[in-house]
């Protein structure tokens, strides 16, 4: 057994000397074998582990999954430091300098008395240091690996700064509605590409009236499956008390059960 000191409080510094034992060969071969894409998902569970942590207003558990996406930082900068890569020191670097840079306001001559000035001068300096000279460019760089109602309101958001925009959110409810026309139309055809296509431009409009509305349109989303499930229980206990099966029932029968259990909501 490796004899690492124990102690009272630990920090940064004995994480990463700790992931540091664990990937070495004396220690975990588990760890060991880790490369960046076999704990790709671990990542994206803890992250969504500290949502629900902040969703529910947990600090406790927030404490705790921070801790194990600090984890995750520290654990793929040692996989690619074994690999004669970068290590922990760059990545600190790296942040430090790109919030220096992103901050002129507070770290330069630069005025900006406002946040909307701030986000102003932050996507025009991101532009800058990722060499992008245009707004397409800057579009093509928002990760394909977000959840989709995520990414399709970073494009819109960005088509926008360019004046690529509805006037308002009427506009952005017309698109809706034609969208939905156009999703009738592939269905009475029967043309499954066209239904696909239109089925994502029908959900790329409805993301575009949540953006007017200042509305996250994945927490949205988010909380409108909440209340489905908790309605489906009622609905479920109701059809349970009165002996009816879900199974065999009508769908006049489900409905009535399900206005019942959303009058109790």
């Amino acid at each position: 057994m490796l004899d690492y000191k124990r102690k009272e409080v630990y920090g940064f510094n004995d994480l990463v000397e700790i992931m540091k034992i664990l990937r070495s060969p004396e220690g975990c071969p588990w760890d060991r074998e880790q490369d960046h894409k076999t704990i790709r998902q671990n990542f994206i569970e803890e992250t969504y582990e500290v949502i629900e942590a902040i969703d529910t207003e947990n600090s406790e558990l927030l404490k705790e999954e921070l801790g194990d996406v600090l984890l995750q930082v520290v654990f793929h900068s040692e996989i690619e430091q074994s690999q004669g890569g970068f290590g922990i020191d760059e990545v600190c670097d790296g942040i430090c300098k790109k919030l220096i840079v992103r901050h002129p306001h507070v770290f330069s001559d630069v005025v900006a008395e406002t946040s909307e000035k701030v986000l102003s001068n932050w996507d025009s300096i991101k532009m800058q240091t990722k060499s992008q000279k245009t707004q397409a460019d800057a579009i093509d760089s928002i990760a394909r690996s977000l959840p989709a109602l995520m990414r399709s309101t970073k494009i819109q958001q960005k088509a926008a700064k360019v004046g690529f925009d509805w006037e308002n959110v009427d506009g952005a409810m017309e698109k809706v509605s034609e969208e939905l026309e156009e999703l009738k139309n592939a269905l009475s055809k029967s043309d499954k590409e066209n239904i696909h296509e239109e089925l994502g431009d029908l959900l790329f409009a409805v993301v575009n009236v949540s953006r007017f509305l200042k509305e996250d349109s994945e927490k949205a989303l988010y909380d409108a499956c909440d209340k489905f499930a908790y309605r489906f229980r009622k609905v479920e206990q109701l059809a349970e008390e009165r002996n009816i099966d879900m199974k065999e029932a009508s769908l006049s029968v489900l409905d009535d059960l399900w206005n019942e259990a959303k009058s109790k909501n």
